[in-house]
């Protein structure tokens, strides 16, 4: 039986919390990017954290911190103070495929953090130089069987989904592809360009300005459809039959953070991802808003785990 004295503490407890959600947020909130700058992740948080500091004069900090294929960035959250002023956007690649390709991965993407809200999700582009002589995907992927040592894939880190949809791909068709990640899609371009690798497996957004500009060729993009903003870009699937491979967003908060502060993250991110500039400047990248409660995106994060397991196992990739 539980005493009056224990109920009334607990009272008091709940009774600070909810206070403390509705004074939320009293100061900067911290949204730390796994990712350096510039690539998809990072313009999808900062269009985000630009209209909540619009719309609810809330100040969002953006934090850069890269590396492991984002896995660092996901462990300094998971492991920070349990009052939302913490937070990461997380992807497909370090919440679901991680814990498949670590052999020891520092954080349980299910145990350590709090799910806030989906955001968005979008498809991969595998894109080459402009001067590359690989014209379709059909192309490249007859180089990777036949030129002696196979072509040159970048990627934005080990465990991105661009990795593991680049290993599929290779797997599908006999191509030999050599991983060469680098940390965050960003840091890849130049040697892209560059000719040091052959062709970049990359979300849209960061390599939509270069094939706009000419600068790069895309030849495919990963979704079962065509992307909207590149609408003259056949699907993988054109080529090889069935091939569907899209990314995930989402914000995150370390496990123990309170419900109502979670509760309020929630909502005024919903209201965020509703306005007609955020709608915009997401779909106008090639994504797609998604939103929904912390429950939902805690059962996606369960089930792609689930689905990405063999997957990651079939590719023999590990990382360790």
């Amino acid at each position: 039986m539980i005493s009056g004295r224990a109920v009334a503490a607990l009272a008091l407890l709940c009774a600070a919390t909810l206070a403390a959600a509705q004074d939320y947020p009293s100061k900067p909130i911290k949204l730390v990017v796994p990712f350096p700058a510039g690539g998809g992740t990072d313009i999808l948080a900062r269009t985000v954290a630009n209209q909540l500091g619009v719309a609810d004069k809330w100040t969002i900090v953006i934090e850069n911190r890269a590396g492991a294929g984002g896995n660092i960035g996901v462990d300094t959250v998971a492991k920070s103070a349990k009052d939302g002023y913490t937070l990461v956007m997380g992807q497909t690649s370090n919440l679901a495929i991680s814990p498949s390709l670590y052999s020891k991965l520092p954080y349980d993407p299910v145990k350590d953090l709090a799910p806030v809200v989906l955001v968005g999700s979008g498809p991969l582009a595998i894109v080459v130089p402009a001067n590359s002589p690989y014209k379709t995907l059909a192309d490249l992927i007859a180089a990777g069987k036949t030129k002696a040592g196979g072509l040159n894939m970048a990627s934005p880190g080990n465990g991105t989904v661009s990795h593991l949809a680049g290993v599929r791909l290779q797997k599908l068709t006999g191509a030999r592809f050599e991983h060469v990640p680098y940390k965050g899609a960003a840091n890849a371009i130049p040697d892209l360009l560059g000719g040091r690798v052959d062709f970049f497996v990359s979300s849209v957004p960061t390599v939509q300005g270069h094939i706009a500009s000419g600068q790069l060729r895309a030849l495919a993009v990963t979704s079962a459809k065509r992307s909207p903003v590149l609408p003259n870009v056949p699907t993988v699937a054109d080529t090889v039959k069935g091939f569907d491979a899209n990314t995930w967003f989402g914000i995150l908060a370390p496990a123990g953070t309170p419900k109502p502060v979670v509760a309020k993250l929630n909502a005024e991110i919903n209201k965020a991802l509703q306005a007609p500039a955020v709608r915009k400047a997401i779909e106008d990248q090639g994504g797609e808003i998604l939103g929904g409660t912390p429950e939902q995106f805690a059962n996606l994060i369960k089930s792609d785990i689930a689905a990405w397991a063999p997957v990651v196992k079939d590719s023999g990739a590990q990382v360790d």
